[in-house]
């Protein structure tokens, strides 16, 4: 007997030495390979930065490519929930991917951080929390630089899915109630080597101002062949053009190009007021050392505020559950609705029950290509 409550004993104490030794799951898809991977790739970078745990759980973090397409993203997320038992799942940095993960999310019912600004139907999003600043947000940046300057007639050229749709759709309403006007839209695929007869009717337009919606070298392209009809006006690109690859790859071009970004991309420019500024040095100081000078970009910012979340979050779920369980899934949930006011490289974030996005108006900066740099406006 006494043997039969010893051997019992250690079992009891075994199963709680794993239950409080459980691995925290994320899953992550991005896009290593494909049009996007340019995104996804300085993401993946940061990762490789996390810490190996939080507030004594070990990390287990799994990720696998996407390669920019919605079926290899729908497959990593449907893993990620059944076989991987993630308790959180991230991804993607490609929007037309990114939200049809979201639905994987919310079947499982498995908090999703995307790192894209995944625009869902009303209702469809209560699992997804978004990363990445709104369109409406950096819109608003945007048109306000625009107003200040003069604009008064801009001409859109953007890609023809979701995150191209959601620019659309945002810019326009924010343009109409400053006063601007889209006289011209044209639209291309991700996967377009080449936009002349775009570019050539939005030139004939004659706007003051052109909005690109492109992202990472892929917004070059659009940019480059404006530039070559004799475009002579200002240009714009979105947050997803916020990385070196634009100028690397477009090169004169693009020099003089306008392009919202999150506070992170340009820490040191930012004032010592600025909420962001300390969280944006810690970022750029970790990123650069690991992996250059000037390799810092707007996605890379994404995946640093990620574990931050995590970091906020975690603790808070293990009050309620461990990991593993359907119960600390849904605490992870709760945790990123009741976080509170979160100082982030990329800006201040408050999510709530109501809003997943969670970045106020005055997120946004609007940068300036200078001499093959960022330059604050």
């Amino acid at each position: 007997m006494k043997l039969k409550t010893t051997v019992l004993s250690a079992a009891v104490l075994l199963s709680l030495s794993g239950a409080a030794l459980a691995d925290i799951t994320i899953g992550v898809s991005l896009p290593l390979t494909g049009p996007a991977s340019g995104l996804g790739i300085p993401v993946n970078n940061q990762i490789k930065l996390w810490p190996t745990s939080i507030a004594g759980e070990k990390l287990k973090v799994v990720v696998l490519d996407d390669a920019t397409d919605p079926t290899n993203g729908v497959k990593n997320a449907k893993r990620f929930v059944t076989e991987d038992k993630a308790d959180i799942i991230m991804g993607s940095v490609a929007t037309p991917v990114a939200i049809p993960m979201a639905g994987v999310a919310a079947e499982a019912n498995t908090p999703h951080l995307s790192f894209s600004p995944a625009v869902l139907p009303p209702g469809q999003d209560g699992w997804t929390f978004r990363m990445p600043q709104s369109n409406a947000v950096m819109s608003h940046a945007m048109v306000a630089l625009m107003k200040k300057q003069g604009i008064k007639t801009v001409g859109f050229l953007g890609y023809t899915d979701a995150y191209g749709e959601s620019w659309l759709k945002d810019f326009t309403a924010e343009a109409e109630k400053n006063g601007i006007k889209l006289v011209a839209t044209e639209r291309f695929a991700r996967s377009d080597t080449s936009v002349t007869a775009q570019a050539l009717k939005l030139v004939a337009a004659n706007p003051d101002a052109m909005l690109i919606v492109a992202s990472g070298s892929g917004a070059a392209m659009p940019h480059m062949a404006v530039v070559e009809r004799g475009f002579k006006g200002k240009i714009f690109q979105t947050h997803a053009a916020a990385s070196r690859d634009l100028m690397r790859v477009g090169g004169k071009a693009v020099e003089g190009a306008y392009v919202v970004s999150g506070p992170a991309v340009i820490a040191e420019q930012l004032p010592d007021s600025h909420p962001s500024k300390k969280v944006s040095m810690d970022f750029v100081a970790q990123y650069e050392k690991a992996y250059g000078p000037g390799s810092r970009n707007q996605f890379a910012g994404h995946g640093y505020d990620a574990i931050l979340v995590m970091e906020k979050i975690v603790p808070m779920a293990l009050k309620k559950a461990k990991p593993g369980t359907p119960e600390f899934r849904a605490a992870l949930r709760d945790a990123m609705e009741t976080m509170g006011r979160t100082v982030l490289a990329h800006g201040v974030l408050n999510w709530t029950k109501e809003d997943h996005w969670g970045y106020t108006n005055e997120t946004g900066v609007m940068l300036k290509v200078v001499n093959g740099d960022w330059k604050v406006e």
